[in-house]
């Protein structure tokens, strides 16, 4: 559903290891995970004494996973064309995904794991500096929410399973590991969502298709630890083709605090992300590289607006990191927190300054 200069929806193969639409309705498993320890590894090795008892053991481990999972995680059709997937949030009918599924749809119609006829749904709000959305069913049916687990005990080399609608292909689940923490990736505006830097991502080599967006990633618990979003392009590949392997979820604990004020508030009343307090614009040299970022506006009251940052001045660095892209700015003032004091240094009227900003909230 779009593409980004450095990430876009990848379409690669996938493997399908259930589909459980109408199989998994009416599952009354308990939820897996008696036998983990809290970061979701399996304790295989204790309880298989026989030879290939631990393969059995992991195997029944992913089984109830899914069995137990599958049935919170719902197929999102958007006027359009737009597909997408979404989690069941409460069992008052409010529904999770990506803001980029939706785009400018405020209506969305909603296919659950269980079957039967599509469901209405509208937007309640979307926070597109996360990418995060919440919908809430217009006759919300009897529902089975998903459990959020606590997305700071995650351990890179934990086994997780990515599910969702990849290519219309409803109930799908695709397998990996966490292959990183705390990534910060950029997205390019698409869909009609503007674009964004989304900071604590976690990098996954579960295979994320297109229709994947906004479903779940689950440890072997049957928790729920971040929504895939991203998948990666090489650059070094023509027309940018899919990095292999490489792909981001937003972190369960980004998606419970932005969802949980979307649904007390109707907004998001505090991000916990750092803002600088200005909108700007890449510029260019003659030759066409990029330099800076050009202030088109100030608001008002802003830390800049305090610092004395002014329309038309060209923002190069911040705390002496490059800032040569509108993006690059973004990244760098994303992993700052509110009200950190930074150095800025700027180009006005062809003299270079720095100037000292107190960064305010988002």
């Amino acid at each position: 559903m779009g593409t980004t200069r450095r990430f876009r929806f990848a379409v690669s193969g996938f493997v399908v290891l259930a589909a459980f639409a109408g199989a998994a309705a009416g599952c009354t498993d308990s939820p897996p995970g008696s036998s983990r320890d809290g970061a979701g590894a399996s304790k295989v090795g204790a309880r298989a004494a026989a030879p290939g008892g631990e393969a059995q053991a992991l195997q029944r481990d992913y089984e109830a996973v899914v069995r137990h999972t599958l049935i919170s995680v719902v197929q999102l059709n958007v006027s359009g064309g737009g597909l997408g997937s979404g989690i069941i949030y409460d069992k008052q009918g409010h529904i999770v995904t990506n803001a980029h599924v939706l785009g400018r749809s405020t209506t969305v119609q909603v296919l659950l794991a269980t079957g039967g006829a599509p469901l209405t749904a509208h937007l309640v709000s979307a926070y597109t500096p996360s990418d995060l959305a919440v919908v809430k069913l217009d006759q919300p049916p009897r529902l089975a929410p998903a459990t959020f687990a606590d997305s700071t005990k995650l351990r890179v080399g934990q086994i997780v399973l990515a599910m969702g609608n990849p290519l219309g292909l409803s109930g799908s689940v695709t397998s990996g590991i966490i292959s990183a923490v705390g990534r910060t990736v950029p997205e390019s505006a698409r869909d009609g969502v503007p674009g964004t830097t989304i900071t604590s991502m976690i990098q996954t080599s579960a295979p994320i298709n297109p229709g994947n967006s906004g479903g779940a990633l689950v440890d072997l618990t049957g928790n729920v630890v971040g929504i895939p979003t991203l998948a990666a392009t090489d650059p070094q590949t023509e027309g940018g083709g899919v990095a292999a392997g490489i792909g981001f979820a937003i972190p369960s604990n980004t998606v419970t605090r932005i969802a949980g004020q979307i649904i007390r508030h109707g907004r998001v009343v505090n991000s916990g992300r750092a803002a600088l307090g200005v909108t700007g614009s890449t510029v260019t040299d003659p030759q066409g590289t990029p330099i800076g970022v050009g202030v088109v506006s100030v608001r008002a009251g802003s830390g800049a607006a305090n610092a004395g940052i002014l329309r038309g001045d060209i923002i190069t660095a911040v705390n002496g990191v490059r800032t040569p892209t509108s993006a690059a700015l973004g990244e760098v003032v994303a992993q700052h927190r509110p009200g950190q004091l930074v150095t800025v240094s700027i180009r006005r009227q062809g003299k270079n300054a720095t100037v000292k900003v107190k960064l305010g909230q988002l």
